[in-house]
Formats: C-alpha cells, sequence, structure tokens
C-alpha cells in the first residue's frame, strides 16, 4: 500500500512541475480526435483523384519537351511540392496509387530547393560529423538519379509509368554512366535530357545512344548536331523513333535529298528546326516523281540558311495539304527578304505566327510591292534592322519598312493581329490615324484595327520591350489611342519617355535602390507632394544652422530610411541598420548625389535626425566608411 502512494506521489510532483514549466504566452495548438467512420474519399474514382492530387505538384502534368532548365516555374518551390505529393501516399492504398501515378509520370532532378529549407539543407550537406564541421558539399542532384535509377531497376511497374525525365545541366553532363543505365528500363520513356555529347556522336556517349535506340523507341524528342552526319542519314533506314514529333538540326553538311528522305520517314513529325546548314537551298521543296517529298510541317524554323527563297517557300505552300496544316514559321537571317514576304504570306492561309529577323542594306520602295495581307495571322515578329548609319542621314532603311508594315496594318489587312514585335520606336505614331475634322461628325475615321493592338517595340535587340496599347477609333474617340498600360521603362528610344508622356514630360529625379529598382517618393499621407508654396510642412524641427526640414520614416527591405525635405528638395537620407551592413551598401550605392547619413543602431533620438548631415555632399566612395558606427557623410 505504502508503495502505490508512493508511485502517486511522484506523479502528482510530476504534474505540477509541467505546470510550473508551462509557457502561458505560447500559441495553443487544437489536435482534433480521430473519427471512426466512412472515408468518403472511397467513393471518388481513381482519375478523379489523381486529377485532384496533381494540384499539389502542378510541375509533375507538364507534358512538355522543354529542359529542366526552360521548364521552370515561378513561384514555387518543385522538391517540397513532390515532399508534399510523396507523403499523401501514406493515407491509404488508394492515395498510394494516384500519387505514383502522378510522382513517375514526369519526374524532375532539381539541383535545389528554391525555397529556405535550402540553407538548412546545405548546411546538413556540408557538415560530415562533429569535429568535421566545413567538408565538401554533398552533390544532391547526383545522389537523386542514383535513387531513381536504383527504384526503376527494382520495381518495373514504376519503370513503365515514366515518359519525362529532366535533370540538370551539369547531372547530364557528368552522370552519363547513370543516365544510361536508368534509361535502358523505361520503355514508355518520351522525352529526357540528353548531354551536348550525344547529339554530336561523341565516343563518351556511345553506350547511351545504344540505350536509347534498343530501349526507349517512343521518344518524341531529338537533335543532331556537327559530327553526326553518320547517324542522321541513317535513321531513314534504320525507321528509329517513329512517333518522333520534334526534330532539330545545326551545323550539319548534308545533301537536300537525304535531309528530305529522312524527314519523310517519322510519320508524326510537326515540328523542324534547321540551323546552319551550308548546303541546304530549294532543292528540298521540288517535287520529283522518284523521290521523297517534304512532308508538312506545322512549326518550321530556319536559321541561318540564305540558299532558301520566296520562291522555294512559295514552291512548297503550292501544296494542299501543306499550306492546311503550317501555322507557325520563323526566319533568321535567311534568304527569303522582306519585299517578298507577301508572296508567302498569300500561300500561308492558316498562319498564326510568323517571325523575321533580317538586316537589310538598302531602303524599300513600296509602290512597286503589294502590301502584306493574311486573315489568320495573330502575332507578327517583325524585326528588320539595318547596320548603323551616318548621324547626318535622315532616317535609317530600316524605316522603309515599317512605314511598308503600318500601311499594310491601317488598309485592314491583317484583321485578327493581337501582338506585333518590331525594331522601331517610330511604329507606335505611324498606326494612330490622322485626327478628323472639326466638323465631320460622329463616324469615326477609318482604320485597320479591329482590336486593341500589343505593340512591342524597342530601339536595338539589346533593350528590353516597351508595351504600347493602340486601341482602335471608336465614335466617341475618333483617332484611337496608344496606351502603355504596362510598360516595361519609362525610357524610350528616340524621345526619352514613352508614348504616353506626349513630347515634354516634368523634370524629376529617380533616385535608385541598388536592386533595379527606384525609391518612391517620400510623402506622409501617401498622396503626390506638392510644392513649398501650397503645403505646410508638420512637425518641423531646427537643424544645424536654424533650417526648417521635415523628417520622416520608410522600412525597406530590411534598412530603416529617413528622408529630410527642405524647400520641396531631399538634402538628406539617413540609413539605419536592421540586419546587415552590406544590403545598406547595395541600397546607398544607387543613391546619386544625395547626402547620405549611415549609423549601425535601430532607433535614432531628434538630435540625431537633425545631425543626420545636412552638409553637401563629396567625392568619395562609401563602401570605406561602411565599417564604422560613428555616422559617415558623403
Amino acid at each position: 500500500m505504502k508503495f502505490l502512494q508512493h508511485i502517486k506521489s511522484k506523479s502528482r510532483l510530476k504534474n505540477e512541475d509541467e505546470a510550473q514549466t508551462y509557457d502561458y504566452g505560447a500559441p495553443t495548438t487544437y489536435t482534433p480526435k480521430s473519427r471512426s467512420g466512412r472515408d468518403l474519399t472511397s467513393r471518388l474514382p481513381i482519375k478523379l483523384l489523381t486529377s485532384i492530387l496533381s494540384y499539389i505538384c502542378p510541375h509533375a502534368c507538364d507534358d512538355n519537351y522543354l529542359s529542366l532548365e526552360e521548364s521552370m516555374r515561378d513561384g514555387g518551390c518543385m522538391l517540397c511540392d513532390m515532399r508534399e505529393l510523396a507523403q499523401c501516399a501514406l493515407v491509404n492504398r488508394r492515395f498510394l496509387v494516384a500519387t505514383q501515378t502522378i510522382l513517375y509520370h514526369n519526374v524532375r532532378i532539381d539541383p535545389v530547393h528554391y525555397c529556405e529549407r535550402e540553407i538548412e539543407l546545405a548546411a546538413k550537406r556540408k557538415r560530415k560529423s562533429f569535429f568535421e564541421r566545413n567538408g565538401e558539399p554533398v552533390d544532391a542532384p547526383k545522389q537523386r538519379i542514383e535513387q531513381f535509377s536504383r527504384t526503376v531497376r527494382d520495381n518495373q511497374s514504376l519503370a513503365i509509368q515514366v515518359e519525362f525525365l529532366k535533370m540538370p545541366y551539369m547531372t547530364r553532363e557528368t552522370c552519363i554512366a547513370d543516365l544510361a543505365r536508368t534509361v535502358s528500363v523505361l520503355p514508355n520513356l518520351k522525352h529526357v535530357d540528353l548531354p551536348e555529347g550525344l547529339y554530336g556522336d561523341d565516343r563518351s556517349c556511345m553506350t547511351l545512344r545504344q540505350a536509347l535506340e534498343h530501349r526507349c523507341p517512343d521518344l518524341r524528342k531529338m537533335k543532331y548536331f556537327h559530327g553526326a552526319e553518320r547517324s542522321f542519314a541513317l535513321l531513314s533506314q534504320s525507321r528509329l523513333w517513329q512517333n518522333l514529333e520534334i526534330l532539330e538540326l545545326s551545323q550539319l553538311e548534308i545533301e537536300p535529298n537525304t535531309l528530305v528522305s529522312v524527314l519523310a520517314s517519322f510519320p508524326a513529325l510537326h515540328e523542324v528546326k534547321l540551323e546552319e546548314l551550308p548546303l541546304l537551298n530549294d532543292c528540298i521543296f521540288q517535287q520529283r516523281a522518284s523521290a521523297p517529298i517534304l512532308p508538312p510541317i506545322t512549326i518550321l524554323t530556319l536559321q541561318n540558311t540564305p540558299g532558301l527563297t520566296a520562291g522555294g517557300f512559295e514552291a512548297y505552300l503550292s501544296q494542299s495539304h501543306v499550306r492546311e496544316v503550317l501555322t507557325h514559321l520563323t526566319l533568321l537571317d535567311t534568304g527569303v527578304s522582306p519585299d517578298g514576304l507577301h508572296r508567302i504570306l498569300a500561300m500561308a492561309p492558316y498562319l498564326k505566327t510568323l517571325r523575321i529577323d533580317q538586316t537589310i542594306q538598302r531602303a524599300l520602295t513600296p509602290s512597286t510591292i503589294p502590301p502584306l495581307a493574311s486573315r489568320s495571322l495573330e502575332t507578327l515578329h517583325f524585326e528588320i534592322e539595318s547596320p548603323v548609319t551616318s548621324p547626318h542621314d535622315l532616317q535609317p532603311p530600316s524605316e522603309s519598312y515599317y512605314q511598308y508594315l503600318s500601311s499594310s496594318i491601317l488598309a485592314g489587312n491583317f484583321p485578327s493581329l493581337i501582338s506585333l514585335y518590331a525594331l522601331s520606336t517610330t511604329l507606335p505614331h505611324q498606326l494612330l490615324p490622322p485626327p478628323s475634322a472639326p466638323f465631320a461628325g460622329s463616324k469615326a475615321p477609318s482604320s485597320g484595327l479591329r482590336q486593341p493592338l500589343m505593340l512591342y517595340t524597342k530601339s536595338i535587340p539589346e533593350h528590353d520591350w516597351y508595351l504600347t496599347v493602340i486601341s482602335p477609333p471608336t465614335s466617341t474617340n475618333r483617332r484611337g489611342s496608344a496606351t502603355a498600360t504596362r510598360p516595361i521603362s519609362l525610357y524610350n528610344g528616340s524621345t526619352q519617355l514613352g508614348p504616353q508622356w506626349g513630347d515634354k514630360a516634368r523634370d524629376s529625379v529617380i533616385v535608385g535602390n541598388g536592386f533595379g529598382g527606384f525609391l518612391a517618393v517620400p510623402s506622409e499621407d501617401g498622396a503626390r507632394p506638392s510644392s513649398s508654396h501650397g503645403h505646410k510642412h508638420k512637425h518641423k524641427l531646427k537643424g544645424m544652422d536654424g533650417m526648417k526640414h521635415s523628417p520622416g520614416w520608410r522600412i525597406h527591405d530590411g534598412v530603416r530610411l529617413c528622408w529630410q525635405v527642405f524647400k520641396d528638395e531631399v538634402l538628406t537620407i539617413a540609413v539605419s541598420l536592421r540586419e546587415n551592413r552590406a544590403l545598406a551598401r547595395k541600397l546607398v550605392t544607387g543613391v546619386g548625389d544625395f547626402s547620405v547619413g549611415i549609423k549601425g543602431c535601430t532607433r535614432r533620438s531628434p538630435k540625431d535626425q537633425d545631425l543626420a548631415g545636412l552638409s553637401p555632399s563629396r567625392e568619395g566612395g562609401l563602401a570605406d566608411e561602411l565599417d564604422t558606427d560613428s555616422e559617415t557623410q558623403i
């Protein structure tokens, strides 16, 4: 009996200790009680359950043939999504089947976590033991491809579900042997990221090529580079990959007849890219009774092929089964000149996207050429440029081609056009129709635009695109409008400001924040700051010389900013560090000629704010003066 009382007293003491150590300020967590009842998800069909679980890991449902780098998704961590989806497999067997179908359909071996978890995992990979805290980091993608290879080789039911395999560039270049062992057990593989050496018949990739040819008959995309002429010529005889859909050829020295015979051997081919083929000419478009002809292609891309001309395309599009299939055409530095583009548009009634990139030497005479016209074209890349001309010239020769394009659009020859890309800064003004007479009535002027046109322009190819939305004229808006609803920059190549600003703009001061953006204009009430004559500053403080100025605070990315305004000019920007000094160094670097005060504290007294630095700026770097805790003036 005493023994039981002794145990009871110990349990009472233990509960009292737990009550004393309980943190009443900590947030309480509610753990719901498990209910034993009928599982409502058991009524769902397996396809519907799979579709619901696919929203947890969206990238696993991408059925595109892009590489890992090209198929990146913004605003999420693919590895974390995959981990959360794998945890759903522990619910029951039906969840296990649905989860495995999603996880092994499109396998991505990402190099890192695109979230805060990567910092913690990187530190754990470097720490080998208690004494070795700074060891060499582990190659995580290599370990993942090895684990995946072991899984699919041991479980054939999972291997037959894999259709897409994507991995980083360095992993597929260094783990060729592991990749060959992996693809050898994936019979339904449609796309895999391959090393560059395989496309050029490199000897180090011969084992991988043999595994693809014998074990992966359902591949949908393949490339052939310089050095793979022999392997490409054998495709017409071996009948490999009959379901091939995308084929890219670059720098191959092959005859046109060999090219046509290989392309004709793929019945499902619909996208072809030909780049820098020196022997390519218009012979591939000719029809011969005893030789195969070029099959119809939906997406055709030609780059650096001067042997192909508009006459050859006109002969190719004369076939009805060809012109009804072609929807996307890209011409980059080919023999098709812009003055012969109207011949191709007239023979392609179902063309939706057209891109032409050409460098011209002479101006165009539009009076001798029929205008451009296409009733089906939705996106047009008209990137015509000319070499650097003398500054005394009135306009470069390329402007005549854009005048030819604008006249064709205003004539109503492109009723379905939605997006237009051009290397011209004057095209937005050319596409606006002239204003009507004051007493012409309420009838809108004639214009070829039937819907808003998204016009992207820039002066040189290295710059970013400027977006201008051109609306068609109406009865209330007789001339139409050109408004940049989503401008990438306020600067224009010729007028220094976008067309929405007009000819003249307000003189402003733009202060950079060191991260590619600009600092916001300081204001206490959020409205636009007015001049000193119409606004009285509140809570004014007296400075060093009796001058009155108004301070204000603003939080920006962990750095506390303080501005001081005197006579509508920003005299001082004081920065108070919160986390690190490197962030402030980046922030203050883009300030310009302003006087900047730095102090290593998180709070300032009014005295410190007054002494934040009203002296004029002087020359000198800021990086040398940020290492001290005392206030520094620039």
